[in-house]
């Protein structure tokens, strides 16, 4: 531990014992009436301060939702730097794009340093000074992931339209942050070990201010698969625990599915009859059958764009169903449309997920 922390403690109560012994010698030393400190040593003292303030310091830290970069909790801080203020910035930007970014980076920003971790839909994001040490800062937000999950129901954040819904969770990010910024402090004697060992093998992507800024473009350069840097690839992306809700919406797109197939296979048998069956009605039956299946896959399994998708697929329903508007009558109109964008709402409410949490359960 004394190898990751700057001994700032020890190193103020010997500036302060100097200077007070200086204060002594020139006050009573006669050919310093005014007993004033000399300029050199008042500047060592403000140099001293002004270090002491940005050396190794977690200054910060915000619980953000994932999916639409929500703030859920974020600690409550007086910095007003023009660095610091300036890194808020940044964390505005990082906040719209975490979604695709690595469920574990770091941004540099000059004189201070962003790490943030992504799990379960929740992302913990931190502001830290640049030499703030890595494994103290990736520790610090897994305490904050630990403690976020097990007081929280994830079906709340799920659902959470106000931000700062949480803010009452700001009480334990500033006691954990006061202890991280007093090693001293951390009577507990967290094991850092494993931690170390996770760094290694698993270092955080280092994002850099370039990419940040091509977030405005129409690609990004996040959507590459960073080596070693924790990113998921889509084939692999896990999504998260499947609600009542959407396993129902699952149920009615099989249904509609089913509906249209047999209409179709219908329509097949009326032309082979010569019944004058309109040949476009069969391909509008089955392309109606193909979207609901398709429905049916972006609700299980992860893609690229899949809310583009989903969105795409809802409407070749409803456009089959404008076509069928003859043989079909408005009830059965109305239930097709509902059900697809009923399925379209649990596709877009059902997100990945991020890495979970090792509690060595």
């Amino acid at each position: 531990m004394d190898s990751l922390v700057y001994p700032l403690h020890d190193l103020q109560l010997h500036a302060h014992s100097l200077l007070s012994t200086h204060s002594v010698f020139f006050r009573s030393n006669s050919k310093n009436p005014t007993g004033c400190w000399p300029a050199p040593l008042v500047r060592w003292s403000n140099q001293l301060s002004s270090l002491s303030l940005e050396m190794s310091m977690i200054l910060s830290a915000s619980v953000i939702r994932v999916r639409d970069g929500l703030p859920l909790s974020a600690s409550t801080d007086n910095e007003q730097g023009t660095g610091v203020q300036e890194c808020r910035k940044y964390f505005k930007m990082l906040s719209r794009k975490l979604a695709q970014l690595p469920d574990r980076s770091t941004l540099k920003t000059g004189h201070y340093n962003i790490n943030f971790i992504s799990s379960l839909g929740v992302s913990y994001m931190m502001l830290c000074t640049e030499n703030y040490p890595n494994v103290l800062a990736f520790s610090f937000l897994d305490e904050l992931q630990k403690e976020f999950i097990t007081t929280y129901n994830m079906s709340k954040t799920n659902t959470a339209v106000r931000p700062y819904c949480f803010i009452e969770f700001d009480n334990f990010i500033q006691r954990t942050k006061q202890r991280y910024n007093n090693p001293r402090s951390l009577s507990t004697k967290i094991n850092l070990s494993d931690m170390q060992t996770e760094i290694k093998l698993r270092p955080p992507y280092q994002i850099s201010l370039c990419e940040l800024g091509s977030a405005n473009g129409v690609t990004s350069a996040f959507s590459i698969d960073y080596k070693g840097a924790g990113k998921i690839s889509s084939a692999h992306q896990r999504l998260e625990p499947a609600t009542l809700s959407g396993i129902v919406a699952f149920i009615l797109s099989l249904l509609c599915g089913a509906l249209n197939l047999i209409r179709g296979f219908h329509a097949i048998e009326s032309l082979l009859q010569s019944d004058g069956e309109d040949f476009n009605y069969i391909i509008a039956f089955f392309l109606g059958t193909a979207a609901c299946l398709y429905q049916c896959y972006l609700l299980v399994y992860y893609t690229g764009w899949r809310n583009v998708k989903s969105f795409l697929t809802f409407g070749l329903i409803c456009l089959c169903n404008m076509y069928l508007y003859e043989l079909r009558n408005l009830w059965q109109l109305f239930f097709h449309v509902t059900v697809g964008a009923f399925v379209t709402l649990q596709i877009w409410l059902r997100q990945a997920q991020g890495k979970a949490p090792d509690y060595d359960v």
